[in-house]
């Protein structure tokens, strides 16, 4: 059963909460992050890309990197641009966009949970973005931004959060310059947080949705924290990250779309050619093609749209990994066709957030003369069955949006 906690955040005040929020450090670049910063000298991209405050030749994991963001993270707190809490609580964090709503609440995971399988991996993760994170975490000897997981909520735990809802003002309200509303709660009443704790006691799984590389960065720095602490008796803060645990069926997953350089050799004849054995090709002249149902997905090449469908004996009787739409992308076109063996190390495939519109997928193949795919999203039920397979997806199969903002809830080790 889960262990999800209560804990003391560090977190701004309800005037500086909209300045101090900022997007997840792997979703900006350098020079985006840069940009933000200088604009805004709240932004918290000031502790999770520290190096826009040093020179702009630094290397990204040189070690003055982690100090400065330890030191932006402490000068925060003296500042009294965060200030955390008295007493341990958890926080509702409702994100709002486009009309659709997804209300989660915040904690603190075990890293215990995530070792036996409670916590549910689907992806692998890259040993150099491992080691970032756990040098930053270890630094700023803090959690700083938090894992999105998700769970199937029961209905006690639903109703428990409409009330507090209805009942309690909200400690922050705002809305970003991407429109959407981000709003806090503070949970701060003892038998509501107990209440809270013993309704996840009774949840078998919770799955890492966004953010693989720092729950398994915040696990490893408290593995470390334990072995410097030969003594340790489990409740300490490095014993636990930072969560928010969101109801499944109120995620929103778009595509993670593919842009690749060139074809491989091939002409454009010959590549369709190749591409008619496992699908049903449709030239859709004058428009994009997004697709709207699974094992569907748009292409464009040399300046046409096309709607590729996989025949029926490509994904029939396959397994729910197989099944996958980026599985069968990369089974029967980028690897036999394109020659993309690893997806995760071949410098002529991008991955391009669906977040991004088709337009911009087709003016990147343009450039290149190459060939951009658009997906169809994978669904939360495969994401889950997979885990609970202890199985894998290929890299890059979800895009959650709308993206969580760190700086609003820290967790100190």
């Amino acid at each position: 059963m889960a262990v999800f906690q209560a804990f003391k955040a560090l977190r701004p005040t309800s005037e500086k909460a909209a300045a101090v929020a900022a997007l997840p450090y792997d979703v900006v670049n350098r020079e985006e992050a840069r940009q933000i910063g200088e604009k805004n000298q709240l932004s918290f991209l000031h502790v999770d890309r520290a190096e826009m405050d040093l020179e702009p030749d630094i290397d990204l994991y040189d070690e003055g990197v982690y100090d400065k963001a330890r030191e932006n993270l402490q000068n925060m707190e003296k500042e009294g641009i965060l200030i955390q809490d008295d007493t341990p609580c958890y926080y509702i964090y409702e994100l709002v966009r486009k009309g659709r709503t997804q209300s989660g609440i915040v904690g603190c995971s075990s890293i215990d949970d995530y070792m036996n399988g409670i916590v549910k991996k689907h992806e692998l993760t890259r040993e150099d973005k491992e080691q970032d994170r756990i040098h930053h975490v270890d630094s700023c000897n803090a959690n700083t931004g938090p894992i999105f997981l998700a769970c199937r909520y029961p209905q006690s735990l639903l109703a428990l959060m409409e009330q507090w809802k209805a009942e309690h003002p909200a400690a922050y309200d705002f809305t970003e310059e991407d429109e959407v509303a981000h709003r806090v709660w503070v949970i701060d009443a003892p038998e509501v947080t107990a209440q809270i704790c013993e309704e996840f006691a009774g949840i078998d799984s919770l799955y890492i949705a966004d953010g693989h590389h720092r729950a398994a960065s915040a696990v490893k720095v408290g593995l470390k924290r334990r072995e410097e602490n030969p003594g340790f008796t489990g409740k300490e803060e490095f014993n636990f990250f930072l969560s928010v645990v969101f109801p499944y069926d109120q995620l929103c997953i778009f595509p993670y779309n593919r842009v690749v350089k060139d074809l491989n050799g091939l002409t454009v004849k010959a590549f369709l050619g190749a591409l008619k054995f496992n699908f049903e090709l449709m030239l859709m002249p004058g428009f994009p093609c997004k697709p709207v149902e699974k094992h569907c997905m748009g292409m464009y090449v040399d300046g046409q749209w096309y709607h590729l469908k996989a025949w029926q004996d490509v994904y029939d009787k396959k397994d729910v990994v197989e099944q996958l739409d980026v599985s069968i992308l990369q089974d029967k076109v980028l690897s036999p066709v394109l020659g993309i063996k690893d997806p995760r190390t071949d410098q002529r495939i991008s991955f391009v957030g669906g977040n991004h519109k088709a337009t911009e997928l087709a003016r990147m193949a343009d450039q290149t003369g190459g060939v951009a795919f658009v997906m169809y999203p994978t669904s939360m039920v495969d994401l889950m069955q997979i885990a609970d397979e202890g199985r894998l997806m290929p890299p890059k199969s979800t895009w959650f949006e709308p993206k969580l903002r760190s700086g609003l809830f820290i967790h100190k080790l």
